[in-house]
């Protein structure tokens, strides 16, 4: 197998949004997966496909400008302004495609987690969920770096909720957005040095060679399509 390191890119939240979704939707050959680290063009956050956009808009911070984007996968509301975020995407028929959640998202977290400890951050996976808030109106998923979930990954010292991530399984395959807050981790991360050997730690708990690869030919019409409806009012505030 091979794992395609696509390059780097900046966008707004409904571009980002709606690229993470093209990779999952468009795929040349079924024995290659995808990773990629993006950047955000101005302050961002998204929160998951299942929550109630009142109880997002609770959550974010008064009297400042940023883009809301509703994600294509579940969990939290997350905080994009001092985040390192990447995405993968992974085949159907691929093990961890196949597998129940809980363990593809523990095998991605696994990898992370020794990539983070590789540039010094000492980090463990949360072995068991945290109980939700009774009566919390964002769902499980809550605010995501409020709360560790089970196979999060967690600072060993200060308990801090360092690296959450959500799914979404359809008949392409597995796509797996992923956030690291930054603060969390410590001023000192190396982060050019960690993406190098989170990708290596990657490539290696799918089995697959890294291989860094030009952008994939998207159908500009439909990309655009794409992100002007996860800029619609209708998308965002749907539920």
């Amino acid at each position: 197998m091979i794992l395609e390191i696509l390059p780097q890119r900046t966008g707004g939240a409904a571009e980002n949004m709606a690229t993470d979704f093209m990779l999952l939707q468009r795929y040349p050959r079924q024995d290659v997966a995808r990773y990629r680290h993006y950047d955000w063009r101005g302050p961002a956050f998204t929160f998951g496909y299942s929550q109630k956009v009142s109880f997002v808009r609770s959550q974010l911070p008064e009297g400042e400008t940023f883009d809301l984007c509703r994600r294509p996968t579940g969990g939290g509301v997350v905080d994009h302004r001092d985040d390192w975020t990447y995405s993968l995407v992974i085949p159907r028929g691929h093990p961890l495609e196949e597998a129940r959640a809980t363990q593809s998202y523990r095998a991605v977290h696994e990898a992370l987690a020794a990539a983070l400890a590789e540039v010094g951050v000492p980090v463990t996976l949360k072995p068991v969920a945290e109980a939700a808030p009774a009566g919390e109106p964002g769902g499980p998923a809550g605010v995501c770096f409020e709360r560790a979930e089970i196979f999060d990954v967690v600072h060993t010292t200060s308990g801090a909720k360092i690296a959450g991530g959500a799914q979404k399984r359809n008949k392409r395959g597995l796509l797996f957005q992923g956030s690291i807050w930054r603060p969390a981790a410590g001023a000192a991360v190396d982060w050019e040095a960690f993406g190098e050997t989170f990708e290596a730690r990657i490539a290696a708990a799918l089995g697959a060679e890294a291989i860094p690869t030009p952008w994939p030919d998207f159908n500009e019409d439909e990309l655009q399509g794409l992100v002007e409806q996860y800029s619609s009012p209708e998308w965002v505030e749907f539920r």
